[in-house]
């Protein structure tokens, strides 16, 4: 397992995001040589946990639990063939293209170590969102990739590091409960009686997951409505 490219975006008006300001990191690109990645601060304030990446929009992006985003370069692949296009590293928009990493069978709270020294903790899916459908360029993503069930990891930084190209990715730590990546994702998309079994990932869950998490077993109870 390892990383094909690590990838930054630099600020790009553009007229198909809400963000203030019409500007938008998402281009991401991969770069040659080390990135430092740390703890970038709380959300709302700070943006991404790799040196020189921009995040525009720091209400929904960005922060200590989003420092981090991963997707794998076997799921852009199968993307290519469904769009019938080539996808390069860093297309969606993801900080650290992968290849061996089973990214949505991760579990919330699985401990990644990138390089040497950079330990990532998964924390969450992403979810699509207009910049990205726009960014793409194709009618109905943000439905078609929900619904393709292949969202990619959030990871928050536990210990920085710098890394590239190349550096090998190894599991340290794997949960023993069964919240992944991808029933997550469904969870606060289209499942959401599957809200309460996200809480068996504790602490490591996003804090605004677990919130909804709690609020929907407030309302319906554990079993769900």
């Amino acid at each position: 397992m390892k990383l094909l490219s690590v990838n930054v975006g630099r600020p790009k008006s553009v007229d198909y995001t809400d963000t203030p300001g019409g500007s938008t990191g998402i281009d991401k690109q991969p770069v040659d040589g080390a990135v430092r990645v740390s703890a970038p601060g709380p959300k709302g304030t700070g943006g991404s946990g790799l040196a020189g990446d921009t995040i525009c929009d720091l209400r929904h992006h960005g922060g200590n639990d989003q420092a981090v985003y991963a997707f794998a370069r076997e799921d852009l692949d199968a993307w290519e063939r469904l769009l019938g296009r080539t996808l390069r590293n860093g297309g969606f928009g993801e900080n650290l293209t992968t290849s061996g990493v089973d990214v949505n069978g991760a579990r919330i709270g699985e401990r990644w170590r990138v390089g040497p020294d950079l330990l990532l903790e998964v924390t969450s899916s992403r979810i699509p969102c207009r910049t990205f459908q726009g960014h793409v360029g194709e009618q109905g993503w943000v439905r078609r990739f929900t619904q393709n069930l292949l969202p990619g990891a959030y990871l928050r930084v536990l210990e920085p590091g710098a890394i590239q190209a190349g550096d090998a990715v190894e599991i340290v730590h794997r949960p023993d409960h069964e919240v992944t990546v991808a029933l997550q994702f469904r969870a606060v998309t289209t499942e959401r009686a599957l809200l309460p079994s996200l809480l068996a990932a504790g602490d490591a869950l996003h804090p605004e997951t677990a919130k909804k998490a709690r609020s929907y077993v407030a309302k319906y109870g554990a079993q769900g409505a």
